[in-house]
């Protein structure tokens, strides 16, 4: 396929100890320390302080740093449309609607059962920014966050003039745990735009081959949660300069992206 372009006007990062993208750059650039003292899951200023005790971990994280992503672009998070990739949603209601229904159905929880689609983190941000444009929620495993990168530049390239792309997922739990490992509380967002001159420039393209073992400081802070497949791109982005990054997309297939090349 032809390469896709799109500028990245800016970036939200959140997971343990790394609370924000200042301090997941410093951290991976510099070698700053993480933050021991740090929250233990984010508090999105989007959501009323009611909604925000109740919401789900993943949709904390996905909101902070969509949030953290529209402020550092510029953007009006009302303006975009978005896409939210999580490769399971959130594993914690999965495991408990599953042990609900087996063991008494009639006890499940209507909160919990509404945050149980996978699109709930999509529509906590439409409604909480009161956003009309087109919300997408993608799952595709491993390749969850290279496919809604990959949804993001066709929307930039078939008219769009900005997107919001979020990539998010949490710890695995009960039985899922054993399925499908996930550690820990992680969220990555991009706005990208066709806009000439601002921000990184990005470039795209599907290939054959595999994507390597990711060796920057962010993959090796979190390895093993279902999005880290992300981390490399994030890492390019921390350290800077002209880089490569292959991620997964399908057996024998990456998407490669090209990063700071003019």
């Amino acid at each position: 396929m032809n390469a896709l372009h799109a500028r990245i006007e800016g970036i939200g990062f959140w997971t343990g100890g790394l609370p924000s993208w200042a301090q997941a750059r410093a951290y991976a650039r510099d070698g700053a320390p993480a933050s021991e003292d740090a929250p233990r899951r984010p508090a999105p200023d989007l959501l009323a302080p009611n909604e925000r005790r109740r919401a789900p971990e993943t949709v904390a994280v996905a909101l902070e740093v969509a949030l953290a992503a529209c402020r550092e672009a510029g953007r009006e998070p009302a303006a975009l449309p978005s896409i939210f990739a999580s490769g399971h949603g959130d594993f914690a209601i999965t495991d408990y609607m599953s042990a609900t229904l087996a063991d008494d159905p009639r006890a499940l929880s209507p909160t919990r059962f509404h945050n149980s689609v996978h699109n709930a983190a999509a529509g906590y941000w439409t409604i909480g920014s009161g956003c009309t444009r087109a919300a997408t929620a993608i799952s595709a495993g491993p390749a969850s966050f290279a496919e809604g990168l990959l949804e993001a530049l066709a929307q930039l390239a078939t008219g769009s003039e900005a997107v919001l792309l979020v990539g998010y997922d949490a710890a695995a739990v009960g039985a899922m745990a054993e399925l499908t490992p996930s550690r820990g509380l992680l969220g990555g967002a991009l706005v990208l735009s066709r806009a000439e001159g601002r921000g990184t420039a990005l470039r795209a393209r599907l290939d054959d081959g595999e994507a390597a073992p990711a060796d920057g400081p962010l993959a090796r802070r979190l390895p093993d949660n279902a999005m880290s497949p992300m981390l490399p791109l994030f890492d390019a982005l921390a350290i800077g300069g002209a880089r490569e990054v292959a991620l997964p997309t399908a057996p024998g297939r990456v998407l490669r992206v090209e990063v700071g090349h003019g």
